[in-house]
């Protein structure tokens, strides 16, 4: 059967994928466009699973909130460049898994990838599309949600940092207020009760060996690491942090003069703890062309 550009053209608009796949699959199929659907959803999977090893460390991060403010989920959608994360159609798809997340109250990425987008295909199909059409891989890492009898604050910094708070008290501008300054000043926990006690245990040997070198009596010593833990502490915490709308004041002040508490917070920031292998430039192109000549 003559495969015509018309043909071609239809199954591009189809599936989104190149004109000369297009072209391939309807001679494959015989122009049978079911088939040579198929035959692109099947190209696309191996794809997929072709690419699935790089590191994909670049993305965003997507925010969906409840029409009652009062509950929401929270999304980091990762791609291997920054050139992609700022494309309309990666952050449609990464809003969306946000909203399933969010609509079906659940953080379980395997059981949200067979979910079905509003388009008809799973998170799942829609993303190996992507990468066979993009050409990189892609995924969700990670899904969180939050809920709270108060308010939810939200926060993005561009689109790779994102935040919610859970506030009981106050107003809508106050929990965005606190969602900022969690975005900027990256607390470890709300209070010093919501630290991991190792975390705490390990400064305070450090301070201990540290302050052992002064030579000054251990009374003295002891002093000098308690102020210094405190220190710490609040430099880690939310309630102890200094605003960063106004740092004469404590973020504990801030909520204490407004009437609000913080019940917990959740920040996302695309790429965090992924090892990224450094490559030389010069030595790739060594390698490269020591292949060619043997």
């Amino acid at each position: 059967m003559a495969i015509t550009a018309a043909m071609v053209k239809e199954l591009r608009e189809i599936t989104s994928a190149g004109m000369m796949d297009c072209k391939k699959a309807l001679s494959e199929t015989d122009g049978d466009m079911d088939a040579a659907i198929e035959f692109l959803r099947k190209k696309g999977m191996a794809g997929a699973d072709k690419k699935a090893g790089r590191v994909a460390a670049e993305g965003v991060v997507a925010i969906a909130l409840s029409d009652d403010k009062k509950k929401a989920a929270i999304a980091e959608v990762n791609c291997e460049t920054d050139f992609v994360a700022k494309g309309e159609e990666f952050n449609e798809f990464a809003d969306e898994i946000a909203q399933i997340a969010l609509a079906n109250n659940t953080t379980d990425i395997d059981a949200v990838m067979g979910m079905a987008m509003a388009s008809g295909k799973t998170v799942d199909e829609r993303r190996r599309e992507m990468i066979a059409k993009i050409g990189e891989n892609m995924g969700v890492r990670r899904l969180e949600l939050i809920e709270t009898t108060g308010q939810i604050g939200q926060y993005k910094h561009g689109e790779k940092i994102g935040v919610v708070v859970s506030l009981e008290g106050g107003d809508e501008a106050l929990a965005r207020d606190v969602a900022m300054h969690v975005a900027a000043a990256k607390p470890s926990a709300v209070s010093s009760e919501d630290l991991d006690p190792e975390v705490v245990e390990k400064e305070r040997a450090f301070q201990i060996e540290q302050a052992q070198t002064s030579g000054k009596p251990m009374e003295i010593i002891e002093k000098m690491i308690e102020g210094r833990m405190r220190k710490f502490v609040g430099e880690i915490t939310l309630l102890g942090q200094s605003f960063v709308k106004d740092p004469d004041q404590t973020v504990e002040n801030l909520l204490k003069s407004n009437g609000a508490t913080v019940g917990t917070f959740i920040r996302l920031e695309v790429g965090e703890g992924i090892e990224i292998e450094q490559t030389n430039f010069a030595d790739e192109v060594a390698l490269a062309a020591k292949a060619v000549t043997g």
